[in-house]
């Protein structure tokens, strides 16, 4: 059971630590699909202006909590670190519901539910962690 445990933790954690580097070294169009989600939530909160910094800084959370996870060092803070940054991350990404084009709402439709998967996998981690 303990292999099982820790091949799911890396299996869940390294997407995080992929996905979250190259969101952080290389943001790219990311920054103009979390600018609107950015906006709104400035109305809300006090965040940095730099919408780059914001989709950097959102990456290396993934890349720190996917680790936490994939390491089993402390699954349960990198399972709300992941969960946590792929909230704004799939409402900013994958709003297919706004989308006129059939086959770019069908992309982002099956993204929208992948990453909702992930926070599912994430949150089971959370649950998992502290089992013996």
């Amino acid at each position: 059971m303990a292999l099982l445990r820790a091949a799911a933790r890396v299996l869940t954690g390294a997407p995080f630590i992929l996905f979250g580097y190259e969101a952080a070294s290389a943001p790219g169009p990311r920054v103009g699909m979390a600018e609107p989600l950015l906006s709104q939530v400035r109305g809300v909160l006090p965040i940095p202006v730099d919408d780059e910094a914001v989709v950097r800084a959102n990456g290396a959370a993934q890349v720190v909590g996917g680790a936490l996870i994939a390491t089993g060092v402390a699954p349960r803070v990198g399972a709300a670190v992941v969960a946590g940054s792929l909230i704004p991350t799939t409402a900013a990404g994958h709003a297919y519901w706004e989308m006129d084009d059939a086959m770019a709402r069908t992309a982002h439709r099956t993204h929208f539910y992948k990453n909702i998967a992930m926070i599912g996998g994430a949150l089971a981690v959370a649950a998992a962690a502290g089992r013996k």
